[in-house]
């Protein structure tokens, strides 16, 4: 039987991001965007469904008069993340 897939993360963006982040200790939102892909806005959007989740959290602040947004992803994100690829595997095994 398959294993189901986390709907949150089976979105293209909000996957990517994650892949991302779980990479890194952090990431601006400039260059998630830019590795991405994205508009700002779905970026946003996208990032807010990931943080109400718990998956990451975001923190904004300054660099000098500069507004930066960073992103790094929290335990239950990383747990999340490799529960989809184990899934994911599932599906590959059966072929």
């Amino acid at each position: 039987m398959f294993k189901e897939l986390n709907p949150l993360l089976h979105s293209e963006l909000r996957l990517g991001v994650t892949s991302i982040l779980i990479s890194v200790e952090s990431a601006d939102f400039t260059y998630i965007r830019k590795a991405t892909g994205a508009t700002a806005g779905n970026l946003s959007v996208q990032l807010e469904k990931l943080s109400q989740a718990g998956y990451i959290v975001i923190e904004k602040g300054f660099n000098g008069k500069t507004p930066r947004t960073t992103c790094r992803i929290t335990k239950e994100g990383v747990n999340a993340f490799r529960e989809y690829v184990e899934a994911l595997q599932t599906y590959i095994a059966k072929k």
